[in-house]
């Protein structure tokens, strides 16, 4: 399917991670010149060469600091007079090692959490909304996470700060609907690449705790990162014009109730 990307400018956060590059990959597979904004600029330069590769057209890998006001404010500046203008924005960024009960939680994680997970998309966000706003032209996807609708247990950082991802995103679309933009939250359960492809006797044997979520599962599996990117392709393009202020959980079922 053709969502119209050719003519569009996409950057994408935490570019170079799993969920973060192959967002990349469709995007840039779509047609849409890709920004691979991340910390991590080697691993940056290596998705923006693999996508010039494979797809032509313009990648940048692009090394920025989400919780630098500074550097944000300075990076977008940049980007917006090398590109036409950024149409699309994932906020995609995010930590998710942290591991502990509230009682025993780590004061400087929680910190960093909601440094990175939440104030970074409101600082690059802020930078991006007023062109969009101004191009009467824009798309906004917040990447969230089963964790920030039902709560994830040790995970108090990381499921607080993709559920405020929420309230965010709605936020953004109530502003943004009569300028042309739409902004809309992806809520994923679990992703683990080809361990997905493993039958669930098989998935035992590698990681106990993938098995038990799979088995919970209705569709009797777990996700890959392209079960994510398919979905940020289409919420990029123009064919979801008149879908905004949803969260849309790529789950296979997990968060439904069943017998």
């Amino acid at each position: 399917m053709d969502f119209g990307l050719d003519d569009k400018t996409a950057l994408v956060t935490g570019g170079a991670g799993r969920i973060g590059s192959e967002d990349c990959r469709v995007l840039a597979e779509e047609g849409a010149e890709v920004i691979v904004l991340d910390v991590a600029h080697e691993k940056a330069e290596n998705v923006a060469t693999e996508l010039e590769d494979e797809y032509g057209g313009t990648a940048h890998a692009v090394e920025c600091d989400l919780t630098d006001r500074d550097d944000v404010a300075d990076t977008v500046a940049a980007l917006e007079e090398e590109t036409d203008g950024i149409d699309v924005l994932v906020n995609n960024a995010g930590m998710v090692d942290a591991r502990d009960r509230v009682e025993n939680f780590d004061d400087d994680i929680w910190d960093r959490d909601i440094s990175v997970n939440l104030t970074g998309a409101y600082n690059i966000t802020r930078e991006v909304y007023p062109h969009m706003k101004e191009r009467e032209w824009g798309r906004i996807i917040n990447m969230s996470s089963m964790a920030g609708w039902q709560g994830g247990f040790g995970q108090l950082s990381y499921s607080s700060t993709k559920a405020a991802l929420i309230g965010f995103g709605k936020t953004l679309a109530l502003e943004g609907a009569q300028h042309g933009i739409t902004s809309n939250v992806i809520a994923p359960s679990i992703v683990v690449g080809q361990l997905a492809d493993l039958p669930i006797e098989q998935l035992e044997d590698v990681d106990e705790h993938f098995a038990r979520i799979a088995k919970a599962t209705p569709m009797r599996k777990l996700g890959k990162e392209e079960d994510v990117a398919n979905l940020v392709g289409y919420l990029s393009s123009e064919q979801s014009n008149y879908i905004t202020g949803q969260v849309i959980g790529v789950t296979g079922g997990i968060d439904l109730f069943s017998f």
